[in-house]
Parts: C-alpha cells; structure tokens; sequence
C-alpha cells in the first residue's frame, strides 16, 4: 500500500476508534477529502480486504434520506493501518529535517 496524505488522513480517522463504523461523508467531513478522492479509495481498500462495507437498513425517522454505507477497517486492514500509520510517523521527523533531500553542498555554486 501506498501511504499518501489523503490515504493517510482516512486512516487516522478510522484507526481512532476501529470499531465504529464510518459512512461516507463523515469520512469526507473528518479527513477533509472530496468524494472523487474518498470513494476510489474505499473501493481500492475493499477490493485489498482491509475494509468492509455494510448498507444501513432504511429506517422510518431518516426522513426520505437514503440509506447509508458504513465502511469498517477489517482485522488485516486495521494491523495494516497500524503499522503504515507508525512507519509514516517514525519518517515524518527525517523528511521534516530535510533528510534524504539533494542541496548542493556548503560552498559548492550549483
């Protein structure tokens, strides 16, 4: 898996409490993504089995609104958060640092 920063974000958001289930635009709203962003995404963590979906059963007092999908991060796809989560976090400070960056050299005039 690829850890981008949108990747990133859904993530987080997920692995904050790995039990609750996530719909849609509350992912949007807690990540800051658009929907072009987040449903590939889902769709691609789906198809990898690190999340599983589930469609609300419609309910009386959702007043016309249509059912919603949860999305929930599977045993495999909250292990693999964990550890994409924690190797982003352990490399954060050396990019940060500039670590790994080309400059030219003290003195050198590129």
């Amino acid at each position: 898996m690829k850890l981008t920063g949108p990747l990133e974000r859904v993530l987080r958001v997920m692995t904050a409490d790995p039990s609750a289930p996530h719909y849609g635009y509350d992912l949007m709203k807690a990540a800051k993504l658009p929907s072009g962003t987040l449903y590939p995404m889902l769709a691609r963590l789906q198809q990898d089995g690190l999340v599983d979906s589930e469609w609300e059963a419609q309910r009386e007092d959702a007043g016309g609104r249509p059912p919603r999908k949860y999305y929930r991060l599977t045993a495999e796809g909250l292990r693999v958060a964990r550890l994409e989560l924690a190797q982003a976090a352990a490399s954060a400070p050396a990019r940060q640092a500039g670590y790994g960056a080309t400059r030219p050299a003290p003195g050198s005039t590129r």
